[in-house]
């Protein structure tokens, strides 16, 4: 992999990060954009780092040029986006990979805690890469695959979707799809660190037809309104009346790998909704959500999987679709119209 970042520190610390990984080989550094580029075309590196703010063209301008004349996953790691989370999301929408924000480390003393997200990442990344060869092999991506029943249950009241790495420019594609006057609530639960699911929601709702914003404890889940669970916080959601469900936002449980946690958020929606549950599993890394999906399964929802062609990463909807607990897999483009076929709605062509 290639790091590029104008510190020297950073350089040498990441350099030392990926290095201690058997599997993992650093073939190059650079300090500025204009030489990440000239290296990347040199070396070809699997996987790039790219840091925001360097001298001469930044990391931004070096992510668009790097997309455009030798695509491959780029990790975004710098302080920037910790200040200020609109780059981070600027990055993703222009191709990059993740990001590992730089909040975790304040100093040189604790720069060591971002190692373990660093070489996750990478690694995903590298895997990703390496399968791009053989994408001929997968499905196309128009494809719809029934996988039980195509037996519509009765319209849901609820949708529950679940998202971690490639999320956040999956959300950005298909929430602006939906209509202003969609019957139901959405609760979403994006991996994200603190400080980025707020300007994330806002940035949701600026360009979407239905309200999105980050979720509050105590209130009422409302139809149109997405829901974002905050970062290092769970939300769940409970039945008041048959008309009337709240939102709670909450630190428990605590014994979770993933604080929000898909699991979590999918679990409450089964207990509370029943069949009346929709859940939807998109791009990421991991499991999370598959325990979710099958208390939704079981409880007599609606389960839908995104497919591997449209996935950044197939972790999370393989998950589920090998414990068999999901009715259909579909394209990231046609999450937005199932949604509108399992809640009914009454002005879908």
């Amino acid at each position: 992999m290639l790091i590029a970042d104008d510190s020297a520190f950073m350089r040498t610390a990441l350099s030392r990060m990926i290095a201690s990984e058997p599997d993992l080989w650093v073939v190059g550094t650079a300090c500025n954009g204009t030489e990440v580029l000239e290296k990347a075309a040199a070396l070809d590196p699997d996987v790039i780092t790219l840091d925001v703010e360097m001298p001469g063209m930044d990391g931004i301008e070096a992510l668009r040029c790097i997309m455009a004349q030798f695509p491959r996953p780029v990790i975004m790691v710098s302080s920037a986006t910790s200040k200020d989370a609109e780059i981070t999301f600027n990055a993703l929408s222009l191709g990059a990979f993740d990001y590992v924000p730089k909040q975790l480390a304040s100093s040189s003393l604790d720069i060591i805690h971002i190692r373990d997200d660093l070489i996750a990442k990478v690694k995903v990344a590298g895997e990703v890469r390496r399968c791009r060869g053989s994408a001929s092999t997968r499905r196309p991506a128009g494809a719809v695959r029934p996988l039980f029943t195509e037996v519509l249950p009765a319209p849901v009241s609820l949708v529950a979707l679940g998202t971690s790495t490639g999320g956040p420019k999956a959300l950005q594609d298909i929430l602006p799809v939906l209509p202003h006057d969609l019957p139901v609530p959405i609760l979403v639960v994006q991996h994200m660190p603190a400080g980025f699911t707020g300007p994330f929601a806002e940035r949701l709702n600026n360009i979407c037809a239905v309200s999105v914003r980050e979720a509050s404890d105590g209130e009422v889940a409302q139809p149109g309104v997405v829901y974002i669970a905050p970062a290092g916080k769970h939300m769940t959601v409970e039945r008041a009346t048959e008309s009337r469900a709240l939102l709670r936002v909450s630190d428990q449980p605590e014994s979770q790998l993933h604080t929000p946690s898909v699991d979590v958020m999918m679990g409450s929606a089964a207990a509370a909704f029943r069949s009346q549950a929709m859940g939807i599993i998109m791009t990421g890394m991991g499991s999370d959500g598959a325990l979710g999906m099958k208390a939704i399964h079981r409880a007599g929802g609606w389960t839908i999987g995104q497919d591997e062609h449209s996935c950044a990463v197939y972790g999370m909807p393989r998950a589920c679709a090998e414990q068999g607990t999901l009715h259909r897999v579909v394209p990231l483009s046609q999450i937005p119209r199932q949604i509108l076929q399992a809640t009914r709605y009454r002005k879908l062509a």
